[in-house]
């Protein structure tokens, strides 16, 4: 299911290219080196002359530092937006007297308020993904240490996704869920 993690086909990608440009760039330089390019002689200089290039070769230079500059800022943005697409619910279950929609958002915050109130949650990110006729939940829990994670699933598996599933009409949902332990430290007293 890797549509639930959209940036993943990205960055593999990003990184086999990097990685085979650097590579590529590498053994042109090791090549080099060792005099085995023809066109380029180990003994040449490495620039041809102490003149400056062309202004045009400057500005060429500098617009594309900034467009691969851009091009990094948004590769990281999408690192940080690691939500599954989700779509708007149509219940039509009668047509002729009009239709409801319902956000995956909206459908998913009374589970969300149940879950962050068992002992132990912190906090929690529901993301009801896919389509209507397939989706999936995926859970992100922050716990406290100490949390036993086996009765805050035995809770959710018991109580949260049967009135989930009831509430929606599904049938089944399956459930990606994480487990993350907070940080938060007792404050000390000085």
């Amino acid at each position: 299911m890797s549509s639930l993690n959209r940036p993943a086909r990205l960055n593999r990608w990003v990184l086999a290219l990097c990685g085979i440009v650097l590579l590529i760039a590498g053994g042109l330089a090791l090549s080099a080196h060792f005099g085995l390019l023809p066109w380029l002689p180990a003994t040449s200089p490495l620039v041809a002359g102490t003149a400056l290039p062309p202004t045009w070769v400057l500005i060429l230079t500098a617009a594309t530092a900034v467009l691969l500059g851009l091009l990094c800022l948004r590769w990281l943005a999408a690192q940080l937006i690691r939500r599954p697409k989700t779509t708007t619910w149509r219940l039509d279950t009668e047509p002729e007297h009009g239709r409801t929609t319902l956000s995956a958002d909206v459908a998913v915050a009374p589970l969300v308020s149940d879950i962050t109130a068992y002992h132990g949650v912190h906090a929690v990110s529901a993301v009801l993904a896919g389509q209507q006729d397939n989706p999936t939940l995926v859970l992100t829990i922050r716990a406290n240490h100490g949390t036993d994670l086996n009765a805050v699933r035995r809770q959710i598996n018991q109580h949260g996704i049967p009135r989930l599933r009831q509430a929606l009409d599904l049938p089944s949902l399956p459930v990606w869920t994480e487990f993350r332990y907070t940080s938060k430290t007792a404050p000390r007293a000085l």
